[in-house]
C-alpha cells in the first residue's frame, strides 16, 4: 500500500518538513492542523496517516526525515502533461480538475488565476477560497475576462458592478475575496466591424514556484469533459516570469482592479 505522503508533490512535503522543523506541526495530527500545509484537499488523508506512523513510534523528526528522503528519491518534476476528457489510462498524464484542486490546496503565500470564461466557480475554487481562510496572508490575485452582455451600450462601471455582484453570488464560494483585475479594451464600445479583444490567457501560478498553463477554462466542462491540454511547470524561474509578466500590466494600468473585487 502507497503512502498518501508519497503522492503529495515536493512542495507540498518541502511545507511539512518546515513545519516539523519550526515546531508548528506535532502530535496529535487532526485534518485541521495539516491543512494549513497540505490543502484541505489532503489534510483528512495526511493527518490519517501521520497518526498511523506516530502510533508506530515514529516521531516528528523520523518523519521529516521520511519526507526528506521522499524529496531526494523523486525524479524532477519538470513539466507534466495535464489533460481533459477521453483518455487510454495513460500514466503520463495527469487530470485537469484534480492538478487545478491540489494547485490551488497547497498555495501557501500567493496564487495568481488568469481566465477566460468561468462558470459553476464555487465548485472549481472551493480548495482555494478555504486555503485563503485558513492562510489568512495568502494573497490570490486573479485577471478575467470581463465583456459586455450582446447589444449592450451600458456605462463601464455598470457592467463592473454587475459582474462584481455575480462574482460574489454566483462564482465565489468563500468570505475573503480575491483581488480581480480585467482588461478595460474588453469593455470598449466598438464600431460595427471593428475588431473586439479578449483577455484569453488561462493560467494559475502557485507560490510564484508552480505554474500550469492550459487550454481549460475555469467551467466545469472544460475541467471534465472537454478535450483539454496543459503543462504543469515546476520551474521558479517560468512561474516569476509569468507573474511578473501580469504584475507589470497591472503596473501601468493595462489591467484594472474590478471595484468591489
Amino acid at each position: 500500500m502507497t503512502s498518501p505522503l508519497a503522492e503529495l508533490t515536493s512542495e507540498t512535503r518541502a511545507a511539512l518538513v518546515r513545519a516539523f522543523e519550526a515546531g508548528r506541526l506535532s502530535p496529535p495530527y487532526t485534518a485541521l492542523s495539516v491543512r494549513r500545509y497540505t490543502g484541505a484537499a489532503h489534510a483528512a488523508r495526511i493527518a490519517a496517516e501521520l497518526s498511523r506512523l506516530d502510533a508506530l513510534g515514529m516521531t516528528a523528526a523520523h518523519v521529516t526525515e521520511v519526507l526528506r528522503l521522499m524529496g531526494s528519491a523523486a525524479p524532477g518534476e519538470g513539466a507534466s502533461l495535464v489533460w481533459s476528457g477521453p483518455d487510454e489510462g495513460s500514466s503520463e498524464t495527469r487530470d485537469t480538475g484534480v492538478v487545478m484542486r491540489e494547485l490551488f490546496g497547497s498555495a501557501e503565500r500567493s496564487v495568481l488565476v488568469v481566465g477566460f470564461a468561468l462558470y459553476q466557480g464555487k465548485r472549481i475554487f472551493r480548495v482555494l477560497a478555504e486555503q485563503m481562510e485558513s492562510i489568512p496572508a495568502l494573497a490570490v490575485r486573479m485577471c478575467l475576462h470581463v465583456e459586455r452582455p450582446k447589444g449592450s451600450v451600458s456605462p463601464e462601471r455598470e457592467v463592473l458592478a454587475d459582474f462584481a455582484e455575480r462574482f460574489r453570488s454566483e462564482q465565489w464560494p468563500g468570505a475573503r475575496l480575491p483581488e480581480v483585475y480585467f482588461d478595460p479594451r474588453t469593455l470598449a464600445l466598438h464600431a460595427p466591424g471593428q475588431k473586439r479583444v479578449s483577455l484569453h490567457a488561462k493560467c494559475v501560478v502557485v507560490d510564484e514556484v508552480r505554474a500550469l498553463v492550459t487550454s481549460a477554462n475555469f467551467t466545469e466542462a472544460a475541467q471534465a469533459r472537454n478535450i483539454e491540454v496543459g503543462a504543469l511547470l515546476s520551474e521558479a524561474a517560468f512561474a516569476r516570469a509569468l507573474v511578473r509578466q501580469f504584475d507589470g500590466l497591472v503596473g501601468r494600468g493595462a489591467l484594472l482592479r474590478v471595484p468591489g473585487l
